[in-house]
């Protein structure tokens, strides 16, 4: 699945984990959690400031192809607490040294690394962009969580048959892979996804169009797999994502997912929103989690009162959680009652 979307927005550990679980019928969070630690899956800062879920074959194209508009990015912050080429040449050595022999180290054992080496690390920010950087270099990424606590890893040890290929035919099948995974889209969607120039955008679309279709929608083209076709829709559908998931995060215009209502609503809410509820492809409010031994409770803050059959299809959506979490559920919103599903 990681492959087929090329790259899963992962800021948000446990919804890039989730993301992938609703795609995949009947995978649990403890599977998912499996190929995280085993390395199928490896999480690192690729196409944007911020982390994403890639497959080790991919991990190297992608860098080579979207890491220099990170770097320009973060040249700001990369002057402001004052590293540069030595700084960070020094670093990478010193993180090298340390993760050789499979070694999969914290943030902060890696603080103590450099701090050891001579590179000014006790800034929790200036730790942050010093491991970004390294990250974008192809020098480090994740390893296997140790409890709750991430870690670090080589590259080189996690993906050692990474593939490498030109701009041009990197360009090429990123477009590929996102209009193919989530079409129908516009050059600017791609282009804002992944952290490419539209000109950029423009070449990786030109070399695989002939495999795509494209339909013009109040003056806008929307490009999409050429054997996409209509399916019946079940309707009410309701999904619970992460604000991070792909259907989101994978474009640039988001007005179809909404009303007025609804968008101001979201952003009134700023950093607070950290989950939404989705109805036959609408936002309609948003959701929260706790998680027990037994149960997980979902609390769900509806922008509008749902009627009958999208609450049983809001019900089924959380009963979907609660198997990939291999819990039962109870949800808490207008029109439940807070028993188990």
């Amino acid at each position: 699945m990681v492959s087929w979307l090329a790259a899963v927005q992962a800021q948000d550990y446990a919804g890039a984990k989730w993301g992938l679980g609703l795609r995949l019928d009947g995978v649990t969070d403890d599977e998912v959690e499996q190929a995280f630690a085993d390395g199928a899956i490896l999480r690192t800062h690729v196409m944007r400031p911020t982390w994403h879920f890639v497959t080790p074959a991919d991990i190297r194209w992608l860098l080579a192809l979207t890491a220099p508009r990170v770097r320009a990015a973060n040249a700001f912050m990369y002057r402001k607490l004052e590293l540069d080429a030595a700084v960070f040449k020094k670093s990478r050595a010193a993180l090298a040294r340390a993760l050789r022999g499979g070694e999969h180290l914290t943030r902060d054992e890696l603080r103590g690394v450099l701090q050891k080496a001579g590179v000014a690390a006790d800034d929790g920010l200036r730790l942050v962009y010093l491991m970004m950087h390294a990250e974008l270099e192809g020098v480090v990424c994740s390893g296997a969580r140790r409890g709750k606590q991430f870690t670090y890893a080589l590259v080189d040890a996690r993906a050692p048959h990474a593939r490498t290929v030109g701009r041009d035919e990197g360009l090429a099948e990123l477009a590929d892979r996102y209009f193919t995974s989530r079409g129908p889209a516009t050059v600017h969607d791609f282009a804002k996804w992944s952290g490419l120039t539209i000109a950029e955008g423009r070449r990786g679309l030109d070399a695989v169009k002939v495999r795509l279709r494209q339909e013009v929608v109040d003056g806008r083209t929307y490009w999409l797999p050429a054997e996409a076709r209509t399916v019946r829709k079940w309707s009410p559908a309701a999904v619970l994502l992460s604000i991070y998931d792909e259907y989101v995060s994978g474009y640039k215009d988001r007005s179809a997912m909404g009303g007025a209502a609804a968008g101001a609503r979201l952003i009134a809410m700023g950093n607070a929103l950290t989950s939404i509820v989705v109805v036959d492809g609408q936002i309609v409010g948003t959701w929260k989690r706790a998680i027990g031994k037994k149960t997980v409770t979902i609390v769900a803050d509806l922008f509008t009162r749902l009627s009958t059959g999208e609450n049983r299809a809001l019900a089924a959506a959380a009963r979907r959680y609660g198997e990939y979490l291999q819990r039962s559920v109870i949800v808490v919103a207008p029109g439940f009652s807070p028993a188990p599903l």
